[in-house]
């Protein structure tokens, strides 16, 4: 390849790290701006956008709720509270009601009562049109390894697949979930490094050699 070939194949890798940073953060910039203009949707007949906010009005299926293993929230190991919730059209939702503390000892699971009156809750709908990887088998007595619907299939009601995460209103537990890890500053600083990363390859490749040569003289 050469000493140029190397330096400048280091250059290219280089810009084109930084341009998918550059536009991974011009993505989320897109996403926070949505998520911020988006309608408050009171009991939707329709399937709802991805990230809309919802607010339901219905009762819990408390004697049907399952614990989202493995989660943290302030450095503390939990589990996030998962319950169906019945709506007056006859639909249910499924609601992640938040955070609970469990520590390390994976026999222990909270206790959770919910209320037995008419609820009302507002938080962030998300699509489950992807799975999420998972080895073995996605639920353990009950706890589930990752969101699915498949726990509640029994449910003969209709049913939009996707999970509510709730921000307020009643049995809320503590919130913990976030739409995206990564926010837009932390990719624009990545597309940053990756930039300074192919100037100092580019400088290798045009003075980098002159000055071994002359050190060689």
């Amino acid at each position: 390849m050469g000493w140029y070939g190397f330096w400048l194949l280091l250059v290219v890798i280089g810009l084109l790290l930084a341009n998918w940073q550059w536009q991974r953060a011009a993505e989320k910039q897109l996403l926070q701006q949505a998520m911020i203009d988006a309608p408050v949707l009171l009991n939707p007949t329709d399937m709802p956008p991805n990230l809309a906010q919802l607010q339901l009005t219905g009762y819990w299926l408390p004697e049907r709720s399952l614990w989202l293993d493995n989660r943290i929230l302030n450095g503390q190991v939990g589990v996030a509270a998962l319950t169906p919730l019945m709506t007056d059209d006859g639909r249910w939702w499924l609601v992640q009601r938040g955070f609970a503390a469990t520590g390390v000892d994976r026999g222990y699971l909270p206790e959770d009562t919910v209320s037995s009156r008419l609820v009302q809750v507002t938080g962030r709908w998300q699509w489950l049109d992807q799975s999420a990887l998972v080895f073995g088998a996605n639920r353990e007595g009950d706890r589930l390894q990752s969101i699915s619907l498949e726990p509640w299939e029994d449910l003969d009601r209709l049913v939009f697949n996707g999970v509510l995460h709730q921000e307020s209103g009643d049995d809320q537990l503590q919130p913990w979930w976030q739409p995206s890890q990564m926010t837009p500053e932390r990719h624009l600083g990545y597309a940053l490094q990756w930039l300074l990363l192919s100037l100092l390859a580019l400088f290798m490749a045009l003075m980098g050699r002159r000055w071994l040569q002359e050190k060689q003289a």
